[in-house]
């Protein structure tokens, strides 16, 4: 899907199965469906549609990255 339709990708809106192939191509380690899912059962938002927005996720990790070293 990436490859086939880069321009109808929407980093607003993005099916798991697609942020998880694009977050491993972007961030040069290998994300899993499993480990987006666990972030998602933590806390991690979603849209309604169950879609992820790129900027809201990260958003979220800079919190948690944050949380992790002020003792919170």
């Amino acid at each position: 899907m990436i490859e086939n339709h880069p321009e109808s990708m929407n980093p607003n809106a993005l099916p798991i199965e697609v942020a998880v192939r694009l977050l491993t191509k972007a961030g040069g380690r290998i994300v899993t469906e499993e480990m987006l899912r666990a972030d998602i059962d933590a806390g991690a938002p979603t849209n309604l549609d169950g879609t992820i927005n790129l900027v809201h996720y990260a958003a979220w990790n800079v919190q948690q990255i944050a949380g992790m070293t002020d003792g919170n």
